[in-house]
């Protein structure tokens, strides 16, 4: 599966809604904005289907958990502590669901990556890796819309798929490529200290969760 910009970073360093607007939605449409909820459930909607389409389920029974995740939102959308840790609530609400409908209907979960087995029992583990894989590269997409125009594009050439030659870069964004490395280390560290990362990390892989 072809690996996004954000989850390429996100695999060199320890959200596309501007960082500041994700909590403001969720203020917003806890409020009882209409317009503020069909932003968010636009925006997150993909990511949601995404993590549950990875169990597997029938179309039926994936509809429904896709339903009872955004119920769950509806339920604890004031309860969240940290508004932009959402992404990780939603990641984490739709693995919980999921495994409940799949441990309700008695199935198990493909594993194999030919997808030719089954495992008697839910891969726990893995599950549990791609979420947080998929909470990390939302959190480094919003981390990026927080740096400066120049330093993302830097990071995003950096780790471009074909690689761009540091000849490449240095005509594009028009710096001299003695200062390509340097500037790529205060990226990475002001990408590190954004909202979005600072978020991520502190609430951890289950942002600001609620059964």
């Amino acid at each position: 599966m072809p690996t996004t910009t954000a989850e390429r970073i996100a695999e060199r360093t320890p959200m596309e809604l501007d960082p500041s607007t994700v909590p403001m939605l969720v203020r917003a449409a806890s409020n009882g904005d209409p317009q503020a909820w069909e932003a968010l459930v636009d925006r997150f909607l993909p990511m949601v289907r995404g993590i549950v389409g990875r169990f597997r389920l029938p179309p039926a029974d994936a509809a429904d958990v896709n339903q009872t995740v955004w119920l769950r939102l509806v339920e604890h959308l004031g309860d969240l502590r940290e508004p932009a840790a959402l992404p990780g609530w939603l990641a984490t609400t739709a693995r919980r669901e999921a495994l409940r409908s799949l441990q309700t209907h008695g199935r198990s979960f493909p594993v194999d990556p030919q997808g030719s087995t089954l495992h008697s029992e839910v891969d726990e583990a893995e599950i549990d890796r791609e979420v947080l894989r998929q909470e990390q590269a939302v959190a480094v997409r919003a981390g990026l819309d927080e740096l400066s125009q120049q330093r993302r594009e830097l990071l995003e050439l950096l780790v471009a798929d074909p690689p761009v030659t540091y000849d490449e870069i240095s005509r594009r964004l028009d710096i001299p490529i003695g200062s390509i490395g340097p500037t790529r280390a205060r990226a990475l560290n002001q990408l590190r200290n954004t909202e979005a990362l600072r978020a991520w990390a502190h609430d951890g892989p289950e942002g600001g969760r609620h059964d």
